[in-house]
């Protein structure tokens, strides 16, 4: 694989598509889930693994507990986007990338400019009262005091607007991700390892010739893929996106 290659391809392309995962803010300090420092191996101090304390059953049973861990895990209110989100930007103000589809929930994308983000699996800034339904920010939950945030109206348990496991993505939203990917002429992949459903399975609706995957470890996807990278998200990106 030449990078001289993909710079072309970046450079002729009017119409892509990004879709990401949590490699893609590795390196705002954030970290993925399956790798070795991953957040899925490490120590959460009770007897549960993380998938189960991010489930919704835990969440419902033992609210006080899910929250201590995604306080202490999955909120991180001071990472900033790094050069793979810049480069991502960059290219929606050239008026080439047309979505990024994002399994993350940091908020890192909007953050580095970009606009049309759809966000698979909810975002750590929307956060709502169960009861009455409003809406509480980032701030509210992060510097609370109580072990589980309430509902300054109503009292109610405030919930992080984010998909847990046993819970239903939205399927207007993946109906859109997928008419995007579908209409794509470049589909970038970054990040992601392609195995949790159903949003890994989008990469199908892909028609085009220039599926370029970019992750460190292999991917199911791999064999689907025109070009693999099997390097640093954001240095790729870097790479080709240079406006020469």
């Amino acid at each position: 694989m030449q990078v001289s290659e993909l710079q072309q391809i970046i450079k002729q392309s009017r119409n892509i598509v990004f879709f990401g995962g949590a490699g893609t803010s590795t390196e705002s300090g954030i970290p993925d889930f399956r790798s070795a420092d991953g957040l899925y191996n490490t120590n959460t101090g009770h007897n549960y693994a993380p998938e189960e304390i991010l489930s919704h059953d835990f969440f419902v049973s033992q609210t006080e507990q899910f929250y201590e861990f995604y306080k202490g895990k999955m909120l991180h209110p001071a990472a900033q986007p790094n050069p793979a989100h810049q480069a991502l930007f960059e290219l929606e103000k050239r008026g080439q990338l047309k979505a990024i589809i994002t399994q993350n929930i940091d908020g890192l994308h909007q953050l580095a400019g970009s606009t049309n983000v759809l966000e698979l699996h909810g975002t750590v800034h929307q956060n709502y009262c169960m009861d009455c339904r409003a809406f509480y920010p980032l701030a509210y939950v992060a510097n609370s005091s109580q072990s589980v945030p309430t509902c300054t109206q109503c009292g109610g348990i405030v919930k992080p607007d984010v998909v847990l496991y046993q819970e239903s993505l939205d399927m207007e939203l993946l109906q859109n991700a997928a008419s995007y990917i579908q209409q794509a002429d470049v589909l970038i992949v970054a990040g992601t390892s392609l195995t949790v459903q159903p949003a890994a399975g989008l990469v199908r609706y892909y028609n085009g010739d220039k599926f370029i995957l970019i992750n460190k470890s292999s991917t199911p996807m791999d064999r689907l893929a025109n070009y693999v990278v099997p390097d640093r998200i954001a240095k790729v990106l870097q790479q080709i996106t240079v406006d020469e």
